[in-house]
């Protein structure tokens, strides 16, 4: 699933491509498209795209009364359009514009299509009242930006809350929101922290340590991602440990009693990390009713 460093590059993209551009319909393919009824998607009518944003990892296309969330889900895309073809593959919904004049005299009549792989078809799109966003399904409820949070604000979360493994913390989109599956798995490395000690047993030191880590593989990946054309796939987004398991930490530079990335495996996700790095050079039990590392 794209996270915060691929989602803001896209909205940038598509900001500098659509911005001004005037609604003039929005059609959904299936009916599970559309997640909302009010308000109704007409009200954007005869408006132009205000602004492209991004909240965690939802997508905002902003009109004068109308905000469109757009959430991706694992397969989706939200891409130009310029071939309007009846039933494109993997539809899930359509944004059409008033066409405008190219520079070389043609007529660029492109749209945004909504787009999903796979069979989940959980890709969709809500509306909401322009400046009710945060009040508002899907929205309500997310918690700060995970990009820019500072140690102290980390900490007091973290103080807050249950305490909960900081893996799964910074999955949570109540807690810190725009982080997923792999930029977990880097921040931890980053922090040399194990993916499964708890928040509360991390306390404010810990806290630091994942915000600086935090700050430092979002700007990375965010980089790496304004490089790129169109928004990457998981395969070619650049990892130290997500998706390496048994390969060489990026650590070890020759050391031979450097330990190699394990993975610990669940159903929906795995957890990478390095045993020397992070765990004291304990490998967990690749299980999930192990006795995990506090």
């Amino acid at each position: 699933m794209p996270e915060m460093p691929e989602l803001h590059a896209h909205a940038e993209r598509l900001e500098d491509g659509f911005v001004g551009r005037v609604l003039t319909r929005f059609h959904p393919f299936n009916f599970t498209a559309l997640k909302t009824a009010v308000p109704s998607p007409d009200d954007a009518y005869g408006h132009p795209l205000r602004s492209v944003g991004r909240r965690g990892k939802y997508l905002l296309l902003r009109f004068e009364p109308v905000t469109f969330v757009v959430h991706l889900m694992q397969g989706g895309r939200l891409l130009a359009d310029a071939r309007l073809a009846k039933k494109p593959r993997g539809a899930q919904a359509r944004f059409l514009f008033e066409p405008v004049k190219a520079s070389d005299g043609g007529v660029d009549g492109s749209a945004l299509l909504l787009t999903e792989h796979g069979t989940e078809r959980r890709a969709g799109v809500w509306c909401v009242s322009a400046g009710d966003e945060e009040s508002s399904t899907p929205l309500e409820g997310l918690g700060p930006e995970a990009a820019g949070i500072s140690a102290e604000a980390l900490a007091q979360r973290f103080a807050d809350e249950r305490s909960q493994r900081v893996h799964g913390f910074l999955r949570d989109q109540r807690m810190v929101a725009g982080i997923g599956r792999r930029l977990a798995n880097e921040v931890c490395w980053e922090a040399r922290t194990s993916p499964f000690a708890t928040t509360r047993a991390l306390g404010a030191e810990g806290a630091r340590a994942i915000a600086a880590a935090i700050e430092v593989r979002v700007e990375s990946s965010l980089a790496e991602e304004r490089a790129r054309g169109e928004m990457s796939s998981s395969k070619d987004r650049t990892s130290a440990v997500h998706g390496r398991a048994g390969e060489p930490c990026p650590r070890a530079e020759g050391d031979d009693d450097h330990d190699v990335v394990r993975a610990v495996e669940y159903s929906g996700y795995t957890v990478s990390y390095c045993p020397t790095c992070q765990t004291g050079g304990k490998v967990l039990a690749d299980n999930t009713t192990s006795r995990f590392l506090k």
